[in-house]
């Protein structure tokens, strides 16, 4: 898995590349960490464009991590491609607390008139 993260005002973007599964998963909650850790304002935006497979373990990083920023008054929107995670979330029933976009302009823009 290749995580790459940078600043784009106003939010803090991590483009994740490969499966998040158990192997992958300790890298991405890593880089979540540092990510939640340097963002002011705490708007993350996480592109899963390129991610073709998650696991349980994936998906449990996704979860605490939306835990932890909603606790932090913080906002995180997945960026989703149509295929296999969008439908993980649905079957489980997570799309009803995750925020998602179709494409990075999008959540951007969801995120620059949010306070």
């Amino acid at each position: 898995m290749v995580v790459r993260c940078w600043r784009e005002d106003p939010c803090t973007v991590l483009h994740v590349v490969g499966d998040l599964d158990v192997a992958g998963a300790p890298r991405l909650r890593a880089e979540l960490e540092q990510a939640i850790s340097a963002a002011d304002p705490l708007k993350l935006v996480v592109d899963l464009t390129e991610v073709p497979f998650c696991d349980s373990v994936g998906l449990g990083v996704l979860v605490a991590t939306l835990n932890q920023i909603q606790r932090l008054h913080g906002r995180m929107i997945l960026v989703l491609a149509p295929g296999m995670i969008r439908h993980l979330l649905m079957i489980t029933n997570l799309d009803r607390h995750f925020e998602m976009s179709e494409s990075l302009g999008e959540a951007r823009t969801a995120l620059v008139g949010a306070a």
